[in-house]
């Protein structure tokens, strides 16, 4: 019961926390808040990044080591065509065929174009990438990208950095029972509790960003985060008892002291 690993593209990881790397008050901030919250993963979002600048100034500098893998985004593209030149470019620069793919619709909600996604990521699977789609919490695309061979899919559990939350865990559920590739919560995660529910519904993870650097204090939010994480994935594996609309004494009746009047 104490091992509890898990493998994406045929990487074993123990932390169950992926964290982003942008929006940090300062890169010290940043390298603080990762190793507060244990994450093995690290996103980096491609188009915000001078991929070239090996300068002191560049975040790049505290996140290639031996213990993190970066995961570059595609983060701030609008369509197919975009995604997939900015994923050749991460793998050029980075040397990783791991990308997470975000094809997003519009400003304003940063919902992802669901057609767009399913062309770029037929695409980069045909070009040897491994992917992890951001996708909407719809079982039917899900499905579709778990079938296209998708390294994980990653549902929002809300629009990107709102922090409502999960807002339809009977989604993630759903969604849970009928892909087989690993299941990440990707977006809208607010504080602990948003990601020890994604743990309870059956995630093996959860992608977060804002949640840690927007906080008041990033570092303690990503230990928060780290704890909630493991109180969510123990919940899931001890097996929670079942809800039930009326009361159940939780002493047995049987064999109790009889008084009389």
């Amino acid at each position: 019961m104490t091992n509890d690993t898990y493998t994406l593209a045929g990487k074993e990881f123990s932390s169950r926390l992926i964290i982003g790397s942008s929006q940090y008050p300062n890169p010290d901030v940043m390298r603080r808040s990762i190793e507060a919250s244990g994450a093995e993963i690290v996103t980096v979002a491609v188009r915000r990044v001078d991929l070239q600048n090996q300068s002191s100034e560049s975040i790049l500098k505290y996140l290639q080591t031996d213990k993190l893998t970066l995961l570059p985004n595609t983060a701030g593209c609008y369509t197919a065509k975009e995604a997939v030149l900015t994923a050749k470019l991460a793998r050029e620069a980075l040397g990783t065929n791991w990308v997470k793919l975000e094809v997003i619709g519009d400003e304003d909600t940063l919902f992802p174009d669901v057609p767009e996604l399913l062309k770029a990521t037929e695409e980069l699977l045909m070009e040897g990438f491994e992917v992890f789609p951001y996708c909407n919490d719809d079982p039917i695309t899900c499905k579709k990208l778990n079938d296209m061979g998708c390294a994980a899919v990653m549902p929002l559990g809300a629009p990107i950095g709102s922090g409502m939350g999960i807002r339809n865990p009977y989604n993630i559920r759903i969604i849970r029972e009928q892909v087989k590739v690993p299941l990440i919560v990707d977006a809208g995660v607010g504080t602990a509790s948003d990601a020890a529910e994604a743990l309870e519904l059956g995630c093996d993870a959860v992608l977060m960003n804002s949640a840690i650097s927007q906080a008041e204090h990033p570092v303690l939010m990503a230990e928060a985060m780290k704890k909630g994480i493991e109180a969510g994935r123990l919940a899931y594996r001890a097996g929670r008892m079942p809800r039930r609309l009326y009361a159940k004494a939780s002493t047995p009746m049987d064999g109790m002291i009889e008084t009389h009047d």
